[in-house]
């Protein structure tokens, strides 16, 4: 038997490859499947099952054109209720991946039909869990999810669930099983995730704060529940597509690479009026770009903040990318549901700039620039998030986390200059972009983010924890 992890670092998550005896399964597939299916094809094996753990928020499976390119079934655990053919499995259901074994453990709690898979070898030993959102390491799946789709599943009620499938399904099971979770540290599926990505389950019952065994099941509610902040506004979005079923990841990319030379691509940004999405680095964009487009680059946690800061799911998008990095732009929209690009500028931004058309910048100073300019006072703008900024910042700097900058637009004047910043300047460059959308010009950016700004000695506000006295 052989079981791989297959991890996806800009989404934090982990798809399983399970193969024996010339069958094979996957467990939470990304939407792009060929992969897979190379995998197989080199193991000389046929994709017998797709797996899913539940239904996905933070990303669409691919489990739907896995399963069409393969013939392979579909399985969810008990109450799902999927929109297409799948086999719904029953508490305790075994599964046959050539000599290897696969039984469904029911763990509701992230939500109502998570599901635990444990992974039995050809000797008949157990040998690990793929766990999905129900356990992490160092962490568990948040319970606040759901509710944003079934409103009668509360966080309180979830997390309730969670406690009694923790106790009763993960816990009692053998310490060296080895935890498989489906995502690591900057997934939003949890709140204290580690930079492991596998670990025993025997050390998860030392360190993991929720498998604490003394606490009670109100304990666990108020630690499990406190300190979650707002999921993204495309999850929901993501649930109903992985429930409902979507168009194939084919049809999207025919219909994104569509290359438009520059003045084909102005008309069709004229008259279609689509958001211009740029993809290059923070760094490229702001040396030049096309009027109106918003940056967010590829380089980091792109999906993450298409999700975040495109409301509509279904807005039709023209990308500007690095010669050949579009197609991996369009993926990685589509990974988080955003299917409908249309088209992109065919040589990139340079073709747009030999074409004579009209173009825009947005200054950049360094670290020590700001720490020059911060002895006249200026205006700051910190655009991390709020327990970033609570932890350290530049004395009477405004937070305004970038995930809420469209409400708060009224807060940058546009009669005085003010300064952006955020961590490493990929943040504050997507703030930049919306804010030239919506005609802000008085504003510079720090290049190097509050990184840089640490090293210049600028007088800075720290949170001190608290001391009791005796």
């Amino acid at each position: 038997m052989t079981i791989k992890q297959i991890y996806t670092g800009c989404i934090a998550h982990a798809a399983y490859y399970l193969e024996s005896n010339g069958e094979a399964a996957i467990f939470d597939p990304l939407r792009e499947v060929q992969p897979y299916i190379d995998r197989a094809t080199a193991d000389k094996a046929n994709i017998k099952y797709v797996f899913e753990t539940h239904f996905h928020a933070d990303f669409v499976s691919g489990h739907l054109d896995l399963a069409k390119k393969t013939g392979a079934t579909i399985v969810y655990g008990p109450t799902a209720k999927p929109g297409f053919a799948a086999h719904v499995a029953t508490d305790g259901e075994v599964f046959n991946i050539g000599k290897a074994t696969v039984k469904v453990i029911h763990t509701p709690g992230h939500t109502m039909e998570s599901t635990t898979y444990l992974v039995i070898d050809e000797n008949g030993r157990q040998h690990g869990i793929i766990t999905g959102d129900t356990l992490f390491i160092g962490d568990v799946g948040r319970p606040d999810l759901a509710q944003h789709v079934i409103a009668d599943l509360t966080d309180d009620k979830l997390a309730g669930y969670l406690f009694d499938s923790l106790r009763n399904k993960i816990m009692p099971l053998s310490d060296d099983l080895i935890v498989y979770p489906n995502h690591g540290a900057g997934s939003a599926c949890g709140k204290n995730m580690s930079k492991e990505t596998t670990d025993t389950l025997g050390n998860q019952k030392r360190t993991n704060y929720a498998l604490d065994p003394t606490l009670t099941k109100e304990e666990f509610k108020k630690a499990v529940l406190s300190g979650l902040v707002p999921p993204p506004g495309y999850f929901p979005k993501n649930v109903l597509m992985n429930i409902q079923g979507y168009e194939s990841l084919d049809a999207v990319m025919a219909r994104g690479k569509r290359a438009l030379r520059p003045n084909d691509f102005e008309v069709v940004a004229t008259e279609e009026r689509p958001l211009v999405l740029d993809t290059r680095s923070a760094g490229v964009f702001a040396k030049g770009f096309i009027p109106n487009s918003v940056n967010i680059g590829l380089d980091s946690n792109f999906a993450m903040w298409v999700g975040e800061m495109i409301p509509d799911i279904k807005q039709t998008i023209l990308l500007v990318a690095e010669p050949g990095k579009e197609e991996e732009s369009i993926i990685r929209l589509s990974r988080v549901g955003y299917d409908n690009t249309i088209g992109y500028l065919d040589g990139g931004f340079d073709a747009w700039k030999a074409a004579g058309k009209e173009v825009d910048t947005v200054q950049r100073i360094t670290a020590e620039e700001f720490a020059q300019r911060y002895a006249a006072a200026p205006l700051v703008f910190d655009v991390r998030k709020k327990s970033e900024f609570d932890s350290e910042h530049v004395q009477g700097a405004i937070n305004v986390p970038l995930n809420m900058i469209s409400q708060h637009l009224a807060e940058f004047p546009k009669d005085k200059p003010f300064i952006l910043h955020c961590a490493g300047g990929y943040r504050s460059m997507i703030a930049a972009s919306i804010l030239k959308q919506r005609g802000w010009e008085n504003f510079v950016d720090v290049e190097s983010g509050f990184a840089g700004i640490k090293q210049t000695g600028v007088p800075r506000t720290e949170y001190v924890c608290p001391t009791t006295l005796l």
